[in-house]
């Protein structure tokens, strides 16, 4: 006879549906109801799938139950009153008017002895596996892998169980567990061993990997490999696996499985502003330009294009990058560009070359240091001069977003600093530039995200008739302050009795977002924009100041959302005046 907790899942005949399936009492109700493949069956199921679930669902109920702490519990599954286990699989009846799940959970566990042995030095078995506690399967699960798991951190890589006794005592209701460890002897890295590449060498894989072969074994140095083969950009997978068998002298070989994406790629780009015009980009790129995982680009720009901001920009640039030098997690750099900016308050014609090394210190944090050269031609309105610089640009990068291109939950830090100096010795200083932006999602159904930017910068030791143009700061458009005309914030200076505008050597702006989902690839989003513009070192001394706002929608391709903004002046005398829309592909920040 079955006592009051019994738990009974009666599924009516045909048809039957998932959710007319009725569980009758509180006894691990949610654990039952989770691990019963009856219970998922719908109304398009047959007989035999019914017959077929019944007789699977004896061992994921018993399962649930010792998850749940129960030892002797008694389970009874009918299809019209005959035991399922007893129904041939293929003896079906052709009609099925009920099938009732009864089981009996009995009386909840605890443990009793445990014994996991031996541990890894300083280490203690979890209090969750401790006298008076419910014997949960899962806790002893957890346990024996958390064991396993540091004696590989340890250099064991072949650790495994070795004996085990699982005893449930039933006149107390304890559970007495004895595991014992085999932990192999400590292993060092062996040979990797590399196959599936085709035309990247194996001496370059194993440079970028940096597999610290003759060492100590340490899974987290086998994922640190991984990730660098990865990222090169040159793979489309890689697996690295342990050998199954040891080999001589305690060591362990490691095969590396990789499969090459093709090595060429196009693309382009298009953004317009009402204001600024039509910018039209496009790049190629070869991922293994000299045959070890090197990557040569070519970038071309042409910017505002039928726009209100000057005359038309054009750049064409290339970079080429060499993963794994001096170092795994070292890549050496060398870019080149050269470029025409037709700017309301200037025109430069400029070429710059730039060398260096990119450490990245962890998933998430790179520092970049270089030389770099560059001549340009600067006409403004207080004069025209020639001039060559030597810079010395370093830069930190933080980036923990969730997606880079359409971050949701997250933060990202760039720091920039160019100490530069002009050959004559007339012109010196550094500017200054950070860039911080963070972003948090709200509400059960995560359809509310709130984004902000911060960008401060500082161009010290060279005042603004000395700086070069393009090194000084302006606000105003896109990338500063949306529904204020482009570059519309400056300094005014007097040069000849004439008011003269130009760039400040300071600024501060800061962008904020509220993007709601209103379905699954379609986003409204709200934006309030500020920004200031010194004419002194220190960010917001003595600085003119303005706001723009407005509405936007965002459309998710999937590799990108299609980003289309309408923003408005917030702040002067013609705030609200002119509209000023903006369409580009992926967010603004």
């Amino acid at each position: 006879m079955f006592k009051r907790w019994c738990v009974a899942l009666l599924i009516s005949a045909t048809p039957v549906a998932a959710q007319d399936v009725r569980l009758i009492s509180d006894v691990v109700r949610d654990e039952l109801s989770d691990a019963s493949l009856l219970r998922e069956l719908d109304d398009t199921a047959a007989p035999q799938d019914y017959v077929a679930a019944a007789r699977a669902d004896y061992r994921r109920l018993l399962t649930a139950l010792y998850a749940a702490g129960y030892y002797a519990g008694e389970i009874s599954i009918t299809v019209d009153g005959v035991e399922a286990a007893n129904i041939a699989p293929l003896a079906a009846p052709n009609t099925i008017g009920e099938v009732v799940i009864r089981v009996d959970p009995g009386r909840r566990f605890t443990f009793g002895t445990v014994q996991i042995a031996p541990l890894p030095p300083q280490t203690i078995l979890p209090e969750d596996v401790g006298p008076r506690r419910t014997a949960r399967s899962a806790r002893i699960q957890s346990a024996v892998s958390s064991s396993l798991s540091s004696w590989r951190d340890l250099g064991y890589a072949k650790a495994r169980v070795g004996n085990e006794s699982i005893i449930a005592r039933h006149a107390d209701a304890k559970l007495d567990v004895d595991v014992t460890l085999d932990t192999g002897p400590r292993l060092r890295f062996g040979d990797l061993t590399i196959s599936g590449n085709e035309n990247v060498s194996d001496a370059r894989i194993r440079q970028i990997a940096g597999l610290p072969t003759g060492e100590v074994y340490s899974p987290s140095e086998l994922e640190a490999a991984e990730r660098r083969l990865r990222r090169t950009g040159t793979f489309a997978s890689v697996a690295l696996t342990e050998s199954d068998t040891i080999g001589a002298d305690d060591t362990l070989p490691i095969n590396a499985q990789l499969s090459e994406i093709r090595p060429r790629r196009f693309g382009f780009g298009l953004e317009l502003s009402s204001i600024e015009g039509l910018t039209v980009s496009s790049f190629w790129l070869h991922r293994n330009f000299l045959g070890g995982a090197e990557r040569f680009r070519v970038d071309g720009e042409v910017s505002g294009i039928t726009g209100e901001t000057g005359g038309v920009d054009y750049s064409l640039g290339a970079t080429f990058t060499r993963p794994a030098s001096f170092g795994p997690d070292t890549e050496y750099y060398l870019t080149g560009e050269i470029s025409r900016e037709d700017e309301p308050e200037y025109l430069l014609d400029k070429i710059a070359l730039e060398t260096g090394f990119s450490r990245i210190l962890s998933d998430d944090l790179t520092v970049r240091a270089g030389v770099g050269i560059l001549r340009a031609r600067e006409e403004t309105e207080l004069e025209t001069r020639e001039y060559t610089l030597l810079t010395l640009p370093i830069e930190a990068t933080l980036d923990r977003r969730d997606e880079p291109t359409n971050a949701s939950n997250g933060y990202y830090i760039d720091l920039d600093a160019t100490p530069f100096i002009s050959t004559d010795g007339d012109i010196s200083g550094a500017r200054l530039f950070g860039d911080a932006r963070g972003y948090v999602t709200v509400g059960e159904q995560e359809a509310l995200t709130f984004a902000a930017r911060v960008q401060v910068g500082s161009v010290m030791g060279a005042d603004i008739s000395q700086a070069p143009a393009d090194f000084l700061f302006y606000s105003g458009g896109g990338g500063t302050v949306r529904g204020q005309p482009y570059q519309s914030l400056g300094i005014d200076t007097t040069e000849a009795g004439e008011t003269v505008t130009t760039g400040g050597t300071s600024f501060l702006g800061a962008q904020l977002e509220a993007r709601y989902s209103v379905r699954d690839n379609i986003a409204l989003v709200g934006f309030y924009d500020v920004g200031q513009v010194g004419a002194t070192a220190v960010p917001g001394e003595d600085a003119e100041w303005h706001a723009g706002a407005g509405f936007g929608l965002r459309y998710d391709t999937g590799i990108g959302p299609i980003r289309v903004d309408l923003g408005t002046q917030a702040s002067g005398d013609d705030a609200g005046d002119d509209l000023q829309v903006y369409i580009g592909i992926g967010q603004a920040f």
